[in-house]
């Protein structure tokens, strides 16, 4: 067999993937975007346009022997890839790692980084502008939304609404005890086991005063975001000629994360079917495995890496750059890390500083 890897879509499991194999193998990554985007960093982005440069990375430095191919796949078969432009790139082994959308601005929604940019701007504007603020849902991305607005502005009247009736429930008490001790000091209002009953009647991220009907009194509000839906990217896989996926868009992959079916098609990320939560750290643990499956294979030997979810769950939430909680697993059980450690690992840069080493801008 030869050694030919398409890797489809060049986020943080594809890009981290392709340059585990750039040595090795002979890499074709194919993205849309102009530059990878470092999603973790989009909501101070939105707040600090000043530093939203930081979030983009550009591809050219990624790869030393491979190359990037701009442009968005349509198919994709057990032989290889279909472009839109009509041009196929073949390849020995396949890597499905286009990852997820969510709704602007947790996530950019163009795939220009100079446009994103500017609608960056734009929005902030908006957001300077409004004295009350709603966040409709309660995830991570609607706390973190939170924390770096009141980091910003913290006069801003904040209000985040959710039809759960508790925070993050699949992590320890003691995280949601101290999310909400920290909601409580910035000022952020919590409605929590409240609905809106209907969408606000207003663009998100466009300042204009409205009041909305929630099961639990009216809101009023200025501007107002999304911080929920998910859909996971794999249209591209409607036609069946490689998977069927699960009625949530989702690949069925094995323990050492092959497309079911497929001893030479690899799937990681947020398209995978695994029981754990959809995040940049378990997607680039999943391009490890991936890698290390592949060389194995084009070396003529058996892949024997695995990957199992962790049983206990993991989370770094920050709450503006020196304010969060987070939980580790420890030999112990869960371990809860405060604000302090939240910030050294990631609130402080986002990151940043890690992507900048892997695209080789450091």
């Amino acid at each position: 067999m030869g050694r030919t890897v398409a890797v489809i879509g060049g986020g943080y499991g594809g890009a981290a993937v392709a340059k585990a194999l750039d040595q090795d193998t002979d890499i074709v990554l194919i993205e849309s975007k102009d530059a990878f985007v470092n999603s973790s960093g989009s909501l101070r982005a939105l707040v600090r346009p000043d530093w939203a440069g930081n979030i983009f990375f550009p591809y050219d430095r990624l790869l030393q022997r491979g190359k990037v191919i701009r442009e968005r796949v349509v198919s994709v078969d057990p032989g290889g890839v279909t472009l839109a432009s009509g041009e196929r790139v073949d390849a020995d082994y396949l890597v499905l790692a286009s990852g997820s959308s969510y709704p602007y601005p947790a996530k950019t929604d163009t795939d220009s980084s100079g446009e994103a940019l500017e609608r960056l701007r734009v929005t902030h504007k908006e957001l300077a502008a409004a004295d009350r603020v709603l966040l409709v849902g309660a995830g991570p991305v609607g706390l973190e939304l939170s924390g770096e607005i009141k980091a910003v502005w913290p006069d801003k009247h904040v209000t985040i609404v959710d039809p759960a009736e508790r925070l993050v429930p699949d992590f320890q008490p003691e995280l949601r005890e101290e999310l909400h001790r920290q909601l409580d000091a910035l000022g952020v209002e919590l409605r929590l086991g409240t609905a809106l009953s209907t969408q606000p009647p207003t663009e998100p991220g466009r300042t204009e005063t409205f009041t909305v009907a929630t099961t639990d009194g009216e809101i009023s509000a200025d501007i107002w975001f999304r911080c929920y839906g998910v859909s996971v990217n794999g249209d591209y896989l409607g036609d069946g000629l490689v998977t069927e996926r699960t009625p949530q868009g989702h690949v069925r992959v094995t323990e050492t994360l092959n497309v079911e079916g497929h001893g030479h098609i690899y799937a990681l990320g947020d398209i995978t079917d695994l029981a754990e939560a959809k995040m940049a750290r378990n997607a680039m643990q999943h391009a490890e495995i991936v890698a290390e499956n592949i060389i194995a294979q084009v070396r003529g030997e058996q892949p024997t890496a695995v990957y199992r979810p962790a049983s206990i769950p993991s989370v770094l939430l920050p709450l503006g750059p020196s304010g969060g909680v987070g939980q580790v697993p420890s030999p112990d059980g869960p371990a809860i890390l405060p604000a302090r450690m939240v910030a050294e690992y990631k609130g402080t840069d986002l990151l940043t500083g890690r992507f900048s080493e892997l695209f080789g801008v450091a």
